[in-house]
């Protein structure tokens, strides 16, 4: 299998079967998985702030940093490869509370309320979500099935095995 690394504040899109989108150590970031079944393209990004209003050069420089710019770029490059909106199978991973131990900034949960704002003016719905908590988690996306995988704690489990895959009846 071939591993792309999705490095914080990246997106990287794959369409090639045996490909794998990977991200690491996702705390308060998220990692946002979508894909398209029928044409097996899928997309992962690590985003680490909700809104780019709070740094605008910082949102022009590095879209993929925020949620309310990256989810629509990632969005865009996965349709622009010939992805359907409607078809998107849509998980998230993160948001947890790693470096603010009494939750004053609440960079997770913002994080999240941000994202699900996004998608939902996408008119896209989550079918799976790992968030919250205390722990690091790495992701990754197999793209010739669309399988997610959740390494969280030195578990390794896959994310809502369930969902239906290409071919699939």
């Amino acid at each position: 299998m071939d591993e792309i690394i999705v490095g914080i504040a990246d997106c990287r899109i794959g369409n090639v079967p045996g490909q794998v989108l990977a991200t690491y150590a996702l705390g308060s970031c998220i990692g946002l998985a979508v894909y398209d079944p029928t044409t097996m393209i899928g997309g992962l990004l690590h985003f680490m702030l909700p809104d780019s209003g709070i740094d605008s050069t910082r949102g022009r420089d590095n879209p993929y940093m925020f949620a309310d710019t990256g989810i629509p770029l990632m969005l865009e490059a996965v349709c622009g490869r010939g992805a359907s909106k409607r078809r998107l199978v849509v998980h998230a991973i993160g948001a947890a509370q790693m470096m603010d131990p009494q939750n004053v900034f609440e960079i997770g949960k913002r994080n999240y309320q941000a994202m699900r704002r996004v998608l939902w003016k996408a008119g896209i719905l989550l079918q799976a979500e790992a968030v919250g908590g205390m722990k690091s988690r790495t992701v990754r996306l197999e793209i010739g099935t669309g399988r997610v995988w959740l390494q969280e704690g030195g578990e390794q489990r896959e994310l809502a095995p369930g969902l239906p895959r290409k071919g699939a009846s």
